[in-house]
């Protein structure tokens, strides 16, 4: 089978498209045929060879997430049959034409959602929906400010965190970025690489600041959205896709009682019933049209580089999906 994966870190050329062993299943997996595979900024993480908290031993193949259908079963496995349409959240190994996860990860997809579209769902779907919930605790009425909010995630997190009842401060790099956040849902938004955007996010907020920041920039925008953060706020810190870390005065944060919550939203998946739900809750926004998939870019698997390059240059607006079987 073809696979995308690297044998060293670097830069987005160093993924290499080539043929290696399609896997069997084992006890209690299923062989999925992959349609459609994720792209997830993650992946780029790995690849640099950036901080990650698991480890991406060369040769490494990534792909977090994955659609397709069920090609062969595992001994033991009597729940699903073959040819059944399925995603999965397999954590690394979707970069490739198949894939042998545990039966126990899948999920049967429902007819009128495609490849396409249930690739964009799980890890970006099921982290907003968790983090939500969870991390920010963001309730009814409060206001929340969301980087990258035109992006994958950030468009998710914009549609749930309206379904949830907050006013929505989105921010974007591009006006094309920002209007798309506002059709998505966005109360607000704000070009977070002005100087003076925490100032103006406060004018929307009548001088009071935020109540929850979703921080995934890094760098100096960190300490920009602490500006930006009501008394007794939440920072809800999810990455810095500028690759910069960020040095935070303590002092800073007991002026104004603010707390920073790091999360890694595998660390949820020891809880199954959570997972579950959060599933069943997302899935069922998307079918009733209260949350829309934006598929941004879609692209042969081939071009896994580009796809890499997109992220990193911050030129996607919304998911980016590759395709194992397209030319």
């Amino acid at each position: 089978m073809k696979a995308s994966r690297f044998h060293q870190n670097g830069n987005p050329d160093v993924l290499v498209y080539e043929e290696i062993e399609t896997p069997k299943p084992k006890a209690g997996e299923v062989l999925i045929k992959i349609e459609s595979v994720g792209v997830n900024y993650a992946d780029t993480i790995r690849r640099r060879g950036d901080d990650y908290p698991d480890p991406s031993p060369v040769p490494f193949t990534l792909g977090i997430e994955v659609a397709g259908t069920i090609e062969e079963l595992g001994e033991g496995v009597d729940n699903l049959a073959v040819g059944t349409r399925v995603f999965a959240i397999p954590g690394a190994g979707g970069y490739a034409q198949y894939i042998s996860v545990p039966a126990a990860v899948v999920i049967p997809l429902p007819e009128t959602i495609d490849f396409d579209t249930a690739a964009a769902i799980l890890a970006h779907g099921l982290t907003a929906v968790i983090i939500l919930q969870k991390a920010a605790k963001i309730q009814s009425g409060e206001t929340i400010l969301i980087e990258g909010a035109a992006g994958g995630l950030g468009l998710f997190a914009v549609q749930i965190a309206k379904i949830y009842g907050a006013v929505v401060i989105a921010a974007a790099s591009t006006e094309e970025k920002r209007k798309m956040a506002a059709d998505y849902g966005a109360d607000f938004t704000v070009d977070y690489t002005q100087p003076d955007w925490a100032q103006k996010v406060r004018e929307f907020t009548d001088g009071k600041g935020v109540d929850v920041v979703w921080e995934t920039t890094g760098g100096d925008v960190v300490n920009q959205a602490l500006d930006a953060l009501a008394i007794f706020g939440r920072m809800i810190y999810l990455g810095q896709s500028s690759g910069q870390s960020a040095a935070i005065d303590p002092w800073r944060l007991t002026a104004s009682s603010h707390t920073i919550t790091g999360v890694y939203i595998n660390n949820y998946a020891s809880d199954p019933e959570l997972i579950g739900a959060a599933i069943q809750e997302l899935i069922g926004y998307i079918m009733t049209g209260k949350v829309k998939v934006e598929v941004g870019h879609v692209l042969p698997l081939s071009k896994a580089s580009e796809a890499h390059k997109l992220l990193e240059n911050r030129k996607n607006i919304g998911k980016v999906v590759l395709k194992p079987w397209a030319d």
